[in-house]
C-alpha cells in the first residue's frame, strides 16, 4: 500500500538525511524516506531485529511489516539504495536478492515445524526480478 503525503508535512530543510533507527540507521533524504521514518511500524525499534540471522527474529520482523502503512515505500527505498541484507518492506534480502523462504540452521526436521514458516508478503510485480530462484 502506498500513501500520498503532503510534502509540507515534513521539514524539507533537513538535507543531511534522516537517521532511521528501525531501518538500520540508514541516512536517506526525501519525502518518501521521511514518511517511512515517521509512519513505519519499525520507527521505534533498533536495527537488530531487521538484520538478524535467527529465524525467530526474521519472522517477527516480517510480521511487523505486514500491516505497515509504508511497506511498499520502504521496499522501494531499499531497492533504490541497493540494500543487500535485512528485512525491508516485509521482504528478506540476502546478497541483494529477495528470499521467500528460509530454514533454521542445522539439519532440517523430518516434519516441518509450522512455527518456522515465514509470513508470506506478496512481492510487488515491479520487484519480482529480485526474487532469488528456488534451489529445488
Amino acid at each position: 500500500m502506498s500513501i500520498d503525503l503532503d510534502p509540507t508535512a515534513f521539514d524539507s530543510g533537513n538535507q543531511s538525511g534522516l537517521d532511521l533507527p528501525g531501518l538500520a540507521g540508514a541516512a536517506v533524504v526525501g519525502t518518501t524516506a521521511e514518511a517511512v521514518a515517521a509512519l513505519g511500524a519499525c520507527r521505534d525499534l533498533g536495527p537488530g531485529l531487521f538484520f538478524s540471522d535467527e529465524l525467530d527474529d526474521i519472522i517477527e520482523a516480517k510480521r511487523l511489516c505486514q500491516g505497515c502503512p509504508v511497506q511498499t515505500d520502504c521496499l522501494s527505498e531499499a531497492v533504490a539504495r541497493g540494500e543487500r541484507y535485512g528485512i525491508w518492506g516485509g521482504q528478506l534480502f540476502e546478497e541483494g536478492r529477495i528470499v521467500l523462504s528460509k530454514r533454521r540452521k542445522g539439519r532440517p526436521p523430518r516434519v516441518p515445524r509450522p512455527e518456522d514458516v515465514l509470513p508470506e508478503i506478496e512481492v510487488p510485480e515491479s520487484f519480482q526480478y529480485l526474487v532469488r530462484a528456488s534451489a529445488n
